[in-house]
């Protein structure tokens, strides 16, 4: 199927339900088939659509009347620096580029016709001439620039096959109230935006746009709103609790909340479960290759793992949950054979939502098998841990280590906020383990305090050979850490 379908389905399923908009501005199902034939019309001789902005309450528009058009919808991280962000638009040539007014003003080095979100919206025909998309399911649908945490950016490109299979796998058409409303404040360019985008209106729930995100602007627009359902990334999920400061939340509307895109520390995940006790919370496990989510844990594997006494049922408040049943999953040693449950290897996985293809190729092998190039295990239930990237594994006198299970005992320690543990060349050991830390505020603990805390926990062997302290850690604007900034920083200052 192609998404332009889902217009269709849109206009004859909800033409009177509210798709779009606050309570005060609101968007039909019947108004918003409308506005993306009219988007469609204008894009005739261009090759794709490049948005350039932050969220917007018809940012939906944008994305349909691409797929009406048969041209790729191009979110773009308008929050890079000029030079990067200009030249991942003029990697797009003969493209249409919308942007907001304030990422319109930097973009005078770029090669293709801009134009203000807005000004394109008010200037659509009110009538637009009658059209037939092209339902070519095999064309792409999306192209998403990976974050580049450890890489330049790749396009990665998500075709109409690959987003559909995702929707017709996990998501019931019309199965949403017609009072519901979700709460989107993951930005355009990251693979949840798109997700959220294309789930809740075949779903057929509201979609309401924060702009910005703020902890106590996100609280108010649930309630104002009435918000019953929201995506955060774990930078989020954090500023939240911490603006809460121990209260409750106060969102008697929300009923579910998930969260995803890096790992979330169970400090922190557990005070959200107290902070709302009456929401749902959904760990959604995806990657930008796979068309989003592949693995959920749920909210009744959340609330059983807080309060079980089983160690094995508690454990999975770190686990990325259940793959679905839409997708195989096999975890692999390094002769690429796979591994018993409870076993570490890389994740592979397949199914009709895997794209793992890139502008330069597809790197499917020849199964039709994805290579996350995360490493895990999964567990003697089926629930999924993810350990870290194979590329962050440190060597250290032969044995493979993952920062992420270091990193794991560290922010279970009362005073740190934030952890980052990599490996630096070392003569003796081949790497030695040193790990960044952010304290929290009025907090303090010394360096052979936590060093002694982990080895409490951990073999000494996983014991980080020194521990720094910086006030803060990089980031993308998504939430994941930047670890080869931090390596650089501190193989130069440690070397």
């Amino acid at each position: 199927m192609h998404l332009a379908s889902l217009v269709e389905m849109v206009e004859s399923g909800f033409d009177e339900r509210v798709l779009l908009g606050s309570v005060a501005e609101p968007v039909t199902g019947a108004q918003f088939g409308q506005l993306v034939r009219a988007g469609a019309s204008t894009l005739p001789g261009y090759t794709s659509l490049v948005y350039a902005g932050e969220n917007h309450p018809l940012l939906p528009v944008a994305l349909f009347s691409a797929a009406w058009a048969g041209i790729p919808f191009v979110p773009v991280n308008y929050r890079l620096e000029d030079a990067h962000l200009i030249s991942l638009i003029n990697r797009q040539p003969g493209a249409l580029v919308l942007a907001d007014e304030h990422t319109a003003a930097r973009l005078g080095g770029i090669k293709e016709p801009v134009q203000l979100f807005d000004e394109w919206l008010a200037n659509l025909p009110a009538e637009a001439p009658a059209s037939e998309p092209p339902f070519d399911d095999d064309e792409v649908a999306v192209v998403l620039y990976t974050s580049g945490t450890t890489s330049e950016p790749k396009a990665a490109l998500l075709r109409h096959r690959h987003l559909m299979a995702y929707l017709l796998g996990t998501v019931e058409f019309g199965g949403a109230g017609d009072d519901e409303a979700v709460l989107v404040s993951v930005p355009p360019y990251h693979v949840a935006g798109v997700a959220n985008m294309l789930s809740n209106t075949f779903s057929g729930r509201r979609l309401v746009y924060l702009r910005h995100f703020d902890p106590a602007t996100w609280l108010g627009t649930v309630r104002t709103e009435g918000v019953t359902h929201a995506m955060v990334v774990p930078t989020m999920l954090a500023r939240i609790v911490e603006a809460l400061d121990g209260a409750e939340a106060g969102v008697a509307s929300l009923r579910s909340l998930s969260y995803g895109g890096s790992k979330v520390s169970e400090r922190v995940l557990t005070t959200a479960l107290l902070a709302f006790p009456t929401t749902g919370f959904v760990n959604a496990y995806g990657l930008t290759e796979t068309a989003s989510t592949i693995a959920v844990l749920g909210p009744d594997d959340h609330r059983a793992a807080i309060s079980s006494d089983d160690p094995a049922v508690k454990r999975r408040l770190s686990s990325a949950g259940q793959v679905l049943p839409t997708i195989e999953v096999e975890i692999r040693d390094d002769m690429e054979q796979p591994v018993a449950a409870g076993e570490t290897g890389m994740i592979y996985l397949r199914g009709e939502q895997i794209s793992g293809e890139y502008a330069s190729g597809s790197v499917l092998d020849a199964d039709g098998w994805f290579c996350t190039r995360d490493r895990g295990s999964l567990d003697s239930e089926g629930y999924l841990f993810i350990e870290g990237r194979a590329d962050d594994t440190i060597i250290r006198g032969g044995e493979n280590i993952a920062p992420a299970e270091i990193e794991t005992v560290l922010l279970a320690h009362p005073a740190v906020q934030e952890a980052c543990v990599v490996g630096i060349p070392d003569d003796v050991w081949g790497q030695r383990i040193v790990s960044a830390v952010v304290l929290r505020v009025g907090q303090s603990v010394d360096e052979e305090a936590l060093r002694d805390y982990v080895r409490h926990e951990l073999r000494g062997s996983k014991t980080p050979d020194t521990i720094v302290f910086r006030d803060s850690l990089p980031h993308t604007d998504t939430g994941k850490m930047l670890r080869r900034v931090v390596l650089t920083e501190l193989t130069q200052s440690l070397s």
